[in-house]
């Protein structure tokens, strides 16, 4: 159990009329960085505020906060952020950078503030350069689907996707690909709301729909701008979509995200979004669905063996090669270093499906995701499901991980 006596937080927060606000908004920021979380939350209530941290893509509770102070750390927040103090009853959205002390580390903070009935509701999301540390191979792509992708941003043009839900690893698969492709001899250029990572040697640009630049606009503005790629942040609508297809039509390469369920269900979207069907088939070259699973912790991590009962609970998952009863498995116990929770880190589960001709002759004749998924898998496709119970074979994550975080 953690010791509150020791936590500089709760210390704080002891003095009472005498906190320092800014001192206790800087160590929340402070311990969420150690903690490796992803997000701050801070919500009002009736008679206090739940803060909670986003850790391995999960919420956890962290403290308690009273409510007669709660109007101070929003004002301190808004002010470092650059947002009006003076507006409580509108969105607002802003950004600033933390420096740590004692080093030349930073971080960059992203907010979003939000009125809702007991008081306005912060989020307050940290941003760090960790893509510029990530290659395909530590994000937990398979040496299979790596060659895929690696034959896939080989080729002068064509579209690259990433797609999966809000916090599945999309926008750090980019930017790592980024990376691969990244020399002397390219011009990358990107548009992206927000930016997430500043990319040495790269121009990025932020979008502003109050400036008119939105992403459709932005992208038309960029093929003025002598590009070799281009990667935009996502694809929301028809006009996006279609500046999209016509660029990677036309010599260049385009990555970007959708928001969809797994790959096979990207290429009917750009459909339904009002794409003609042989220009997806003329463009697309890879789709990549991805989620993130959390790590086994390794401090606590033991092994096990799977009994019949498992087996017969595992039956109703459709698999190429089913989970037997005598398997050995691994599972994080709980610990001080993971906060009793078994898990630490987080890694990516994916599948990669390859636009080859079976997929495109598909596509020409607007077959369903179900459809396109079973000629991928034929393919060569290993999908999510089946990708996610290889790490768990291998004692990276755990079934239940798996199970929790694909949903067929």
């Amino acid at each position: 159990m953690e010791d509150k006596s020791r936590d500089p937080i709760q210390y704080e927060l002891s003095r009472g009329a005498s906190v320092s606000i800014i001192a206790l908004v800087n160590l929340l920021v402070e311990k969420a960085h150690v903690a490796r979380a992803s997000d701050i939350h801070i919500d009002p209530g009736v008679h206090g505020v739940r803060v909670r941290m986003r850790i391995d893509g999960v919420l956890q509770d962290q403290y308690d906060l009273p409510k007669n102070i709660y109007s101070e750390i929003i004002s301190r927040i808004k002010v470092l952020a650059g947002l009006r103090t003076d507006e409580h009853q509108a969105t607002q959205d802003g950004r600033f950078r933390y420096v740590l002390p004692g080093d030349q580390e930073f971080i960059d903070m992203r907010i979003s503030i939000a009125p809702t009935y007991h008081g306005e509701n912060v989020v307050m999301r940290l941003l760090s350069d960790k893509a510029e540390h990530f290659t395909l191979e530590r994000l937990g792509f398979s040496e299979s689907d790596r060659e895929k992708i690696a034959t896939a941003i080989s080729k002068p043009h064509g579209m690259i996707l990433a797609t999966g839900p809000t916090g599945s690893g999309k926008t750090t698969t980019l930017y790592t690909l980024l990376k691969m492709l990244n020399s002397s001899e390219t011009s990358i250029v990107t548009i992206e709301d927000p930016i997430e990572y500043a990319v040495a040697d790269i121009r990025q640009i932020q979008v502003n729909p109050k400036a008119g630049l939105t992403f459709a606009n932005g992208l038309r503005s960029l093929l003025r701008q002598d590009p070799d790629i281009i990667m935009v942040g996502e694809i929301r609508d028809q006009e996006t979509a279609s500046i999209a297809v016509n660029t990677a039509l036309t010599g260049h390469m385009l990555l970007s995200s959708l928001h969809t369920n797994d790959s096979a269900t990207t290429l009917p979207r750009l459909l339904d979004i009002g794409v003609d069907a042989y220009l997806v088939a003329s463009t697309v070259s890879i789709a990549i669905g991805q989620r993130l699973v959390r790590k086994i912790c390794p401090h606590c991590k033991e092994e096990y063996t799977l009994t019949k009962a498992h087996e017969e609970n595992l039956k109703i998952i459709p698999l190429k090669n089913p989970i037997k009863a005598g398997e050995v498995f691994a599972r994080g116990l709980g610990c001080n270093e993971c906060n009793n929770t078994g898990y630490t880190g987080r890694l990516c589960i994916n599948e990669v499906l390859v636009a080859d001709q079976d997929v495109k002759e598909a596509i020409l004749r607007k077959a369903p995701a179900s459809e396109l998924k079973s000629i991928a898998v034929k393919n060569g496709m290993t999908t999510m499901l089946e990708d996610g119970l290889q790490k768990a074979r291998r004692g990276e994550t755990t079934i239940e991980e798996i199970l929790r975080v694909v949903h067929d």
